[in-house]
Formats: C-alpha cells, sequence, structure tokens
C-alpha cells in the first residue's frame, strides 16, 4: 500500500470504505437521471410552453416552441456524442402533449401525458416493490454491476431497494395529488407554472432519499468482475492441464491403457 493508498490520520479502513461506497452511489445516480443537464432537459420545454402560452395564449406557438427546444436538446447531445436518453424522452413526452393537445384543442391537455405517466410510474414503484422486484433495483442494478444479485444474494441491497421505491412512488403520488385536481379546477397557466414549479423539487428529495438509503446498504456485489473471474480461473485452469499432458508426452508417462494397447 502506497502512502496515496493509506488511509489519513484518525480515518480508519472502514471509513475509507464507507466514503467510496458512497462515493460510488452518488456517481451511479447522477448517470442514472442525468444529473443537473437532465434535470434541465426535463424542465425547459414546459417552462417554454408555459411562458409562451401566459404572453399570448396561443396553444399553437406554444406546442411548436415546446417541442422545437426539445429537438435542439437532442441534437446538441448528439453533436457531442452523449447519451440522448433523457432527451429522447423529453422529446417523447412534448410530442405526447403536443399531439394530445392539438387534438383536443385544450392547452392544458399538452400536461395531461406527462401526468399520467408520473401517476403509471408512481404505481410501477410501487407494485414491484410489493412483488419483491423494486424498480430502483432493477433500474439500478446494471449501473452498479450488480443486474439482479440483489434480489437472492445481498438482501440488505434488496431493503434498500425497496426503501427507495416506496419513497418514490410515494412522493410521485403526493405529486399527482396536487396535479390532477388542478387540471380540472385550474386553467392552463396556473396548471403549467405549478407544474414547472413540481418538476425538481420532488425529483431531489426522491434522489436524496435514495442516496440515503444505498448509502448505508451493503455494497453491490460485481457480477461482471465474478464472471471475469471464473472465465480467468477455468482458462488457467485449461492452461495448466495441458501444461501437465505436455509434460507427461515428454516423459513418456503414457496412460495405462496406451501401454497395454503397446503390449499387445
Amino acid at each position: 500500500m502506497t502512502s496515496l493508498d493509506k488511509p489519513t490520520e484518525g480515518t480508519t479502513v472502514e471509513d475509507t470504505t464507507a466514503d467510496d461506497a458512497r462515493a460510488v452511489t452518488e456517481a451511479a445516480l447522477f448517470e442514472a437521471f442525468g444529473g443537473v443537464r437532465g434535470m434541465v432537459e426535463t424542465v425547459l420545454p414546459g417552462l417554454i410552453f408555459v411562458t409562451i402560452f401566459t404572453i399570448n395564449k396561443n396553444l399553437h406557438w406554444s406546442a411548436i416552441a415546446a417541442l422545437a427546444v426539445s429537438l435542439v436538446l437532442v441534437v446538441v447531445r448528439l453533436a457531442m456524442r452523449d447519451t440522448v436518453k433523457h432527451a429522447f424522452s423529453g422529446v417523447f413526452g412534448v410530442a405526447f402533449g403536443v399531439v394530445f393537445a392539438m387534438m383536443t384543442g385544450n392547452a392544458k391537455d399538452f400536461y395531461l401525458p406527462g401526468m399520467l405517466y408520473t401517476l403509471g410510474l408512481a404505481l410501477a414503484y410501487i407494485v414491484t416493490t410489493l412483488a419483491g422486484v423494486p424498480l430502483i433495483g432493477l433500474m439500478l442494478g446494471p449501473v452498479f454491476k450488480e443486474n439482479l444479485s440483489w434480489r437472492t444474494r445481498n438482501p440488505g441491497r434488496k431493503k434498500a431497494y425497496a426503501k427507495a421505491s416506496w419513497a418514490w412512488g410515494l412522493v410521485l403520488l403526493a405529486k399527482c395529488a396536487i396535479l390532477f385536481p388542478l387540471y380540472w379546477w385550474a386553467d392552463t397557466t396556473q396548471l403549467g407554472w405549478v407544474l414547472v414549479t413540481l418538476k425538481i423539487p420532488p425529483f431531489l428529495l426522491a434522489v436524496w432519499l435514495t442516496w440515503v438509503f444505498l448509502a448505508k446498504a451493503p455494497p453491490p456485489i460485481d457480477v461482471f468482475a465474478e464472471m471475469e473471474a471464473e472465465e480467468k480461473a477455468e482458462e488457467e485452469r485449461k492452461a495448466e492441464e495441458e501444461r501437465k499432458a505436455a509434460l507427461a508426452r515428454e516423459r513418456g508417462d503414457a496412460p495405462a491403457g496406451g501401454r497395454h494397447r503397446r503390449q499387445a
């Protein structure tokens, strides 16, 4: 162990391991949920829509502007050769909202597909947790390189994933409890601004709770590293067998059956 590898004075190995686990958890959550840029891509199209609609009450211009911004975000991602999953999800969400609002002629319907998606996602978190396969675990397992090993081999992480999925489900249900009444009672501008306001805080709360639960959970089992180790061990075993066989041939140590055949 070099001086750089040693814990600093007053810091135990357990503390260093815990810090590493928290850092890995933070990095995985940042990757899975898109970080600051992903949040901007989520909020910006809706913000553009409600801003323009507040100014001129024109559904068509508001919808076109929101869709154009979503497409620009995708183009920027592609130009930077970055992952486009968050930007693409924004495009699809805005496109559904635009189509729905244009079909009904009601500007409030621009928000309805996204609200229904939020409700469906909340129920998915809760139902999958009750079924023993919490959705957060399914989402983050590949990010942590543990896949589904947490289900049977790491009960502490399964419990943490269940808590995190409950947190996401309840936070999103609370958000829906605010938005759906407003969809019926408020006008388009009021609903739009409330929806934009509620985009980030519930998301950050759910991400923070997920980090808290996972930071205290046992470390993930790296199944990819295990597979690589097994493959390496198998290759070494075969190499050892070939080495022994070559030595046996050099010494003339043929199998007993072979000697009998030669004597016959």
